[in-house]
């Protein structure tokens, strides 16, 4: 069977997948959500509280996420363009 079915391929196609399928989104959700901090609860009687601001952390945190996942979408296509 091993000849027939390449495991060692295989398992490395599911890994690359997982990573870029499932967390590149992620990363990049994460990103968001650090630009878009949560509201805090606590006013009277549900009275609207104003959003807080990412604040420079919180920037920074968002500019390493979406950096990283425009360096892989760079690699993708360095890598298709090099190899065909």
């Amino acid at each position: 069977m091993d000849s027939w079915i390449n495991l060692d391929a295989l398992w490395k196609i599911m890994v690359v997948g997982l990573l870029t399928g499932a967390g590149l989104p992620a990363l990049f959700a994460l990103g968001l959500r650090t630009l878009n901090p949560p509201a805090r609860a606590g006013g009277a009687g549900g009275a609207a509280v104003d959003r807080p601001t990412a604040g420079p952390v919180g920037y920074a945190v968002a500019g390493l996420c979406f950096a990283a996942v425009l360096a892989a979408i760079g690699w993708g296509i360095s890598v298709i363009v090099n190899h065909s």
